[in-house]
């Protein structure tokens, strides 16, 4: 009858489309565990290049440290101060991870300058000044290149600007800097201050806090500053746990 050849008909078709389905599935499996392998196999790589990276940076950092014995636990100790503000800043791992490495050679600029300039116990000349300034320029063209998920060489570059635009070497202000540099800028400041230079003996740390406070908000990011303080005063940080 009709009614029967209609019905017949409805259940071709349903079974027609139910195949078709059951394709579309298996096809979108496929697809899904091909981007799970594919995105499995891309985070290995990144992890693999990230280790490159880290002994790479090490191997840097080390070198810079030879050239200038004052130097000496300087970047590690700066790096793991600027990885304790960026933590207690509630910042992304990802951050975090970007500030260390970075931080471990912040310097590695310096190794284009002259050791008897990096050494020389006195002041510095008017020509000497600019030569050792070049060094924060320096560090981000040995880095520039370096494949890396994290702005090493932006941090680099930009670990002496200050947050009121007098710093150097492009004087970039407020947000123009990056909060990582922000944050290396502090704990670099810390960290030379509380330690001996060839030309002065250390001055302390409660010196190197009035220094970040007395500039909160001039030279110093605000935020950042105070995340600092609070590792110190309120929280009991001391440098020498950061060797």
């Amino acid at each position: 009858t009709a009614l029967q050849a209609a019905h017949d008909e409805l259940e071709r078709r349903v079974a027609d489309r139910t195949d078709e389905l059951v394709r579309m599935n298996d096809g979108l499996q496929t697809e899904i565990t091909g981007c799970k392998e594919a995105e499995e196999q891309r985070q290995h790589a990144l992890d693999n290049l990230q280790q490159t990276i880290g002994t790479t940076m090490r191997v840097m950092g080390s070198a810079v440290e030879i050239k200038d014995p004052y130097m000496a636990g300087h970047q590690r100790r700066s790096a793991a101060l600027a990885r304790s503000i960026a933590g207690e800043m509630g910042l992304s791992q990802d951050k975090i991870d970007a500030i260390r490495m970075a931080g471990s050679i912040h310097d590695i600029g310096k190794l284009s300058i002259p050791t008897e300039i990096l050494l020389k116990p006195g002041k510095l000349s008017e020509i000497e000044v600019p030569l050792i300034k070049e060094h924060a320029k320096r560090g981000y063209e040995i880095l520039k290149d370096v494949e890396s998920s994290w702005p090493l060489a932006e941090i680099v570059y930009q670990h002496h600007e200050r947050v009121d635009g007098s710093g150097y070497p492009r004087n970039l202000k407020g947000d123009e800097i990056c909060v990582e540099a922000r944050i290396m800028a502090v704990a670099d400041v810390v960290e030379a201050m509380a330690s001996p230079r060839p030309y002065r003996p250390a001055l302390g740390i409660e010196a190197a806090l009035e220094e970040i406070e007395k500039n909160r908000g001039t030279l110093y990011d605000k935020t950042v500053a105070d995340a600092c303080l609070q590792l110190f005063r309120e929280k009991g940080l001391h440098l020498k746990w950061l060797d």
